[in-house]
């Protein structure tokens, strides 16, 4: 099982830079199956003038801390992109940052990451999966969403 998280204004497509979302979603992603996890929304940064924002790195108003403490402990997120200062920030968590097209769907991200985690394909899952090889899963939300996901390449064929 792996924690994945996406960054996204309407909780079906990537769609937002991770540092600027204002909504990430949490995923538990096992083969065949996701849980709901949870969601969190964040206050918008705000345009200081014409040359500065709220938000600075470093500071207290640094926007990205409330994000990275959310999707710590998540093996990845998923944005539309994603900063030179929050990725590395990312990886110092352990969290891969990954960068896909603007309005990429989630269930077709995590079907992906499903299929990897049979079939394998995906270095960062792979490498996710090393790293958590003796770690407990993290207990599942009581009232998440399941969503049935395709368990090989037959099932993802017959999708509609």
């Amino acid at each position: 099982m792996l924690r994945i998280a996406f960054a996204t204004s309407d909780r079906a497509t990537v769609n937002l830079h991770f540092g600027g979302a204002e909504s990430l979603l949490i995923y538990d992603v096992s083969p065949g199956e996701a849980e709901f996890i949870g969601e969190a929304t964040f206050l918008k940064a705000e345009q200081i003038g014409e040359a500065g924002r709220a938000g600075i790195t470093g500071t207290v108003n640094d926007k990205v801390i409330p994000k990275l403490d959310f999707v710590d402990g998540c093996a990845a997120v998923y944005a539309a992109s994603i900063g030179a200062s929050s990725v590395r920030r990312l990886m110092a968590l352990g969290v891969q940052p990954i960068v896909v097209d603007n309005g990429h769907d989630i269930v077709d991200l995590l079907n992906e990451v499903s299929l990897a985690l049979v079939h394998g394909g995906l270095g960062w899952v792979e490498r996710a999966r090393a790293k958590s090889g003796n770690a407990p899963a993290p207990k599942p939300a009581p009232l998440g969403d399941r969503k049935t996901l395709a368990k090989d390449l037959e099932d993802l064929e017959q999708t509609p």
